[in-house]
């Protein structure tokens, strides 16, 4: 207690502390944290190329086939605004530098025999070096400069949550024709499917991308990918990365988006069970053969409830347009090759797509003939096509129609190989900071800890990769750079 004669003790007052201040001249602090995610000024283009990542079929991007990306001109000029980096980047990926030059070689034969249409040469083969730039990006940023990228996962999910946000007010603006909403996006777009005067199928969303039909490449291609990825290091990113791609993919379908995208989905489905079941483990395999079922079960009524589905499974190619017109789009190119087959290793060169397609048009329209479909569509098209508009749809038939099978065969040998190859490294159960990679949910094994899941993960990752490239034809997409330079990272569990 305290005595009469002691000087009764000041209240104390139960405040908050006040927060730091910064000191005079120092940044705020939004502006320090800002900085805290750069190495120096170039690399806010690396995080606006992430931004743009969604934004594929705008008139303000450059035009590609059937596309026009802004993200692959990003990445090139962040990866030559850091010359030092790509001195280091370059010596890791010495073989995949030099695949361009490659490519001219086996286009010199079809440039001087068939012909030569600068436009479209160049706009292939910066393709190609948008994909090598895309790489060289993710090595520059993650790699050598070490960019956090948690704010990378971060501002990937908002710039697809906006995507899908405008989607929503593209549907919703065609559905209670919103004349200034729909005459804003069909001069946006490049190929608007906004309003209902398209003749290709219009009064439907594309979100920000060229074609509604690439929904799945971004939603599979680069969403699940990195989903994969972040599972095992931020389960709270995983999730929202989750739960984006659900959304997303429901909210496609419900808004009539189109049918790739109920394909799309499927499949995804179907190897994201086999990739998450521990096949090995009887409990864990019946459960996988049970989700299987059900996901045929879902194809089923997907069939049923979809007239475009139902139409091609009673009327056959024939039955939708839009899957008729994907065949011979790829079919007049290889008829082409097929009636001059001096062209089949080498191709007929960077950019000469129209010529191939020339050359098969009679062989195409006879062959569809022969078979009891309608020449017609097909023939008008070949028609109607030039260098500068001609499309496939189909990576796989303009890669070979360009470059022959020596070209495709090239690619295909490096990423095959490569996958391989880091498969049978060492496994490396955590990463560079000390966080385990993968938790105990998916694909655990009983052989050598992380070894044998993380090699289904890549083989899922690379057949559904190789899938999606089926009907996209865009060279210098994401999916396939992303998965080049993650497959380290995975085989040796450093994601």
């Amino acid at each position: 207690m305290r005595s009469p004669s002691e000087p009764a003790s000041p209240r104390r007052r139960l405040t908050q502390p006040r927060p730091a201040q910064p000191s005079p001249g120092q940044p705020p602090l939004r502006l320090r944290l800002a900085a805290s995610h750069l190495r120096d000024r170039s690399d806010v283009l690396f995080y606006l190329a992430l931004i743009a990542l969604p934004v594929d079929g705008t008139v303000i991007g450059p035009y590609a086939p059937f596309w026009s990306p802004i993200s692959p001109w990003l990445f090139l000029v962040y990866v030559l605004a850091n010359p030092g980096a790509l001195r280091v980047v370059y010596r890791r990926w010495r073989v995949w530098f030099l695949l361009p030059a490659a490519l001219v070689v086996l286009s010199a034969p079809g440039w001087t025999c068939v012909a030569f249409h600068p436009v479209p040469a160049v706009t292939s083969l910066m393709a190609v070096v948008g994909a090598l730039a895309c790489l060289a990006a993710l090595d520059v940023a993650l790699h050598v400069k070490r960019l956090p990228w948690r704010p990378m996962v971060g501002i990937v999910l908002a710039a697809y949550w906006f995507a899908f946000a405008v989607g929503a007010l593209q549907w919703a603006a065609a559905r209670l024709e919103l004349g200034a909403v729909l005459w804003y996006f069909d001069h946006l777009m490049l190929r608007s499917y906004v309003s209902s005067t398209p003749p290709w199928g219009g009064g439907r969303p594309q979100f920000l991308f060229a074609e509604p039909s690439y929904i799945g490449m971004h939603l599979f291609g680069v969403l699940l990918p990195l989903m994969w990825l972040t599972r095992g290091r931020d389960s709270v990113l995983a999730h929202r990365l989750r739960t984006l791609i659900a959304v997303f993919s429901v909210g496609a379908v419900v808004m009539g988006a189109g049918v790739r995208i109920i394909l799309d989905a499927l499949v995804a489905l179907v190897v994201v069970i086999v990739e998450c079941t521990r096949w090995h483990d009887a409990a864990d395999r019946r459960r996988g053969v049970v989700r299987l079922a059900g996901a045929a079960v879902l194809g089923v009524l997907s069939i049923v409830a979809n007239s475009r589905l139902s139409s091609i499974v009673h009327h056959g190619a024939d039955g939708d347009g839009s899957f008729f017109a994907r065949i011979y789009q790829s079919l007049g190119p290889l008829c082409g090759l097929l009636r001059r087959p001096l062209y089949l290793l080498t191709g007929f060169g960077a950019g000469n797509i129209d010529d191939a397609t020339k050359a098969g048009a009679d062989a195409a329209s006879s062959l569809l003939a022969a078979f009891g479909f309608d020449p017609s569509p097909a023939s008008a098209w070949f028609a109607s096509m030039t260098p500068d508009t001609v499309w496939t749809m189909c990576a796989y038939t303009s890669f070979l129609t360009e470059y022959g099978l020596t070209g495709l065969a090239l690619v295909v040998v490096l990423v095959i190989r490569h996958i391989v190859t880091v498969c049978r490294t060492s496994v490396e159960p955590v990463f560079g900071d000390g966080s385990a990679v993968a938790g105990p949910a998916c694909g655990s094994t009983a052989d050598i800890p992380g070894m044998r899941s993380w090699r289904k993960t890549l083989v899922c990752w690379t057949v559904l990769v190789a899938y999606l490239y089926i009907q996209f034809e865009g060279y210098a997409f994401a999916a396939l750079p992303m998965l080049v330079w993650a497959a380290p990272l995975v085989a040796r569990r450093r994601v």
